[in-house]
């Protein structure tokens, strides 16, 4: 059965990377949509997204990575940095949640789609940043409310000291 999500972008993922992708993605056990576009991972309670853009997805990065908390990371194209950190444990983070998004970050549960790469977006094609082979785990989405907080902490920071 196909699953379908609507899509306004004219290009399309060729047919053999598209199946070897979704066959990989459903070995994990996620949920994925198939799309003229490419795939998309469809959230639930086991695995959710943090969208993040700007100055504070590097901070962000650098704060996982210093902590060895880094999980899959995919990277959106466009004018700005984005990127979708995958992570689990959405059930029992509300305060995490709302504090992340607080600080202006994007959280996607519920059955919310998530490119996944190789998915063709306005600007070029989904990627990943941190392919879930080269991560460790799916980190629970505390370890990103953590990170948030540490690089608006910093920013919070950086900007006092400057005036």
């Amino acid at each position: 059965m196909e699953n379908t999500v609507r899509t306004t972008f004219p290009t399309t993922t060729t047919g053999a990377g598209k199946g070897a992708a979704a066959q990989e993605y459903a070995a994990r056990g996620w949920t994925v949509a198939e799309t003229a576009n490419g795939l998309c991972l469809i959230t639930d309670e086991d695995i959710s997204a943090i969208e993040i853009s700007g100055e504070m997805a590097g901070e962000v990065r650098r704060f996982l990575r210093a902590n060895n908390l880094s999980g899959p990371v995919i990277e959106i194209p466009g004018a700005e940095r984005r990127e979708i950190h995958l992570v689990t444990g959405v059930r029992k983070a509300a305060m995490a949640i709302e504090a992340m998004r607080e600080a202006g970050v994007l959280v996607h549960t519920d059955g919310a789609s998530i490119p996944l790469p190789p998915t063709q977006l306005a600007a070029g094609s989904a990627a990943w940043g941190v392919a879930p082979g080269e991560a460790r785990w799916i980190p629970p989405v505390v370890a990103l409310g953590a990170a948030v907080r540490a690089a608006a902490s910093r920013k919070r920071t950086t900007l006092t000291v400057a005036c």
